[in-house]
């Protein structure tokens, strides 16, 4: 489980491909290195990261960088898959059982792509439209949360195959949106609160 409140930026350093999928080796932040004490690192292989919003479990670590590998259900659900050595990608490890939730449950589960269709910048603010299958957008209401590359947002409009944010400075100052532009495709997670409700309401037809 996740908040949808990066960490930190971390950069692709290597993809390589594998049977079944790719190897995503990356390097992250100094400060994801260490939990503080000497030798004490702040992740473990086998624990889970949310990059870009997709939750994968990290399967190595050697000489600062972290492995993980994404089969072909994730690279076709997400934007990993368009990923080059330099990129720069969000990164949040799984919240802990005593963590704060300063976001909304991020599951890391990601729904399918958007791509950026809007651009409005206002000052220093910019509001960002997407263009979302329909399916996605019938899960998402005005003053709901989404999670837009694993960024834990709010929305402003909602219309059958598009939603709308507005972006704070610092939000595009510290994340990958802040670089993200037209035309680019970026992972979607709707709130998990709208899926078991439509869930419901649907039944299982």
């Amino acid at each position: 489980m996740f908040t949808g409140l990066v960490e930190g930026l971390g950069q692709v350093t290597a993809i390589n491909k594998e049977p079944g999928g790719v190897r995503i080796v990356l390097t992250p932040p100094d400060f994801f290195l260490s939990d503080g004490v000497e030798n004490v690192p702040s992740a473990q292989c086998g624990d889970s990261i949310a990059i870009n919003g997709c939750c994968l479990t990290v399967v190595s670590l050697e000489r600062g960088n972290w492995s993980f590998q994404a089969g072909q259900e994730t690279l076709s659900k997400t934007n990993l898959g368009a990923f080059r050595s330099g990129d720069l990608v969000n990164l949040e490890r799984s919240l802990p059982v005593n963590g704060r939730l300063g976001g909304h449950f991020v599951q890391g589960h990601v729904d399918g792509v958007g791509t950026v269709d809007q651009l409005d910048r206002d000052a220093d603010w910019v509001t960002m439209g997407f263009r979302v299958a329909s399916e996605l957008a019938e899960l998402m209401v005005p003053k709901g949360s989404v999670a837009v590359d694993g960024v834990s947002l709010t929305v402003v409009t909602v219309e059958r195959e598009r939603f709308t944010v507005a972006l704070i400075p610092h939000t595009l100052s510290v994340t990958t949106l802040g670089q993200r532009a037209i035309g680019q495709t970026v992972n979607i997670e709707t709130d998990i609160l709208g899926k078991y409700a439509r869930r419901f309401l649907v039944g299982l037809s």
